[in-house]
């Protein structure tokens, strides 16, 4: 993949498939920060992301969102733009 070239690019297949958006822990954000941003990017309520600010720097990293390649990317880009560290996997098809 070329430098600056979008994640989108990366994936490639039918509609079908699924992702998960990953989110690891950092010594820089604070958690009213993570909390807010998953908030504002992943929809969750103040609880989950609460709860997964805690488990996220207590395990490292926790699988925050699944969804379409395309949804999950956009949250992925909008999470790293916010300083937050995060990647986009794919789920295998059984």
């Amino acid at each position: 993949m070329a430098k600056g070239e979008p994640l989108r690019k990366k994936f490639k297949g039918d509609a079908s498939e699924k992702c998960t958006l990953i989110l690891y822990n950092d010594d820089v954000n604070t958690f009213s920060h993570v909390i807010k941003s998953l908030v504002e990017v992943c929809g969750h309520d103040e609880i989950q992301a609460e709860q997964c600010a805690v488990l996220v720097h207590f395990k490292g990293k926790l699988e925050v969102k699944s969804g379409s390649p395309e949804m999950i990317m956009a949250m992925s880009e909008k999470l790293n733009k916010l300083g937050l560290k995060s990647k986009v996997l794919k789920i295998p098809v059984r």
